[in-house]
């Protein structure tokens, strides 16, 4: 698909933005972007575009993007007048995807909404990157290596940082696990 782009073929890069919007919009939500997180992902892509040369041939195009996102949001965030309130960003994350489906159980619905803020304000208690490896790897649900790539991180740095971060989560929500394929899940349920 990168050949057909950088040969000129303007419909291959627009099928790139139409496979890729979905889960940079999540990142960018994740991150922290908050109502800016189309903004985000606009500037993503375009700054994407724009560095098509370096892209390495052979990669994978979403974590070099995410990266890219990753990249924007935090220049976004840092160079925002205000902060962003823990309640804008779990509503800017939960605005990405719908989570719950209407179909669902209301106390059920209920208890996952409180449980996606609890995650989310544990979240915040974390480094700067021990979030981002839990969100690329579990929130994402990317690969070790996809995260590593990402991350711009060697693989065995995203094992340690993840390893610290689950731990540091588990004595913040003793209760969360994470599942196998990335999700995070309570115990309780």
């Amino acid at each position: 698909m990168i050949a057909r782009v950088r040969a000129g073929e303007p419909e291959a890069y627009a099928q790139l933005v139409r496979a890729h919007t979905g889960i940079a919009l999540r990142a960018a939500a994740a991150l922290g972007a908050g109502a800016d997180a189309e903004d985000v992902v606009q500037q993503a892509f375009v700054k994407a575009y724009c560095s098509l040369g370096r892209f390495k041939d052979g990669a994978a195009f979403k974590p070099w993007l995410l990266a890219i996102v990753a990249n924007e949001t935090r220049n976004t965030v840092r160079t925002a007048a205000r902060q962003r309130t823990l309640a804008g960003r779990e509503a800017a994350f939960v605005e990405a995807e719908p989570l719950i489906p209407e179909s669902a159980d209301p106390a059920v619905a209920a208890l996952e909404i409180e449980r996606r803020a609890a995650l989310q304000a544990a979240l915040e208690k974390l480094s700067e990157e021990h979030r981002l490896v839990v969100t690329y790897r579990y929130l994402l649900e990317m690969d070790e290596s996809e995260t590593a790539q990402a991350l711009g991180w060697p693989r065995g740095t995203v094992k340690s940082r993840l390893n610290r971060a689950l731990r540091k989560l588990g004595r913040l929500l003793p209760d969360f696990q994470p599942r196998e394929g990335g999700e995070m899940s309570d115990e309780r349920g």
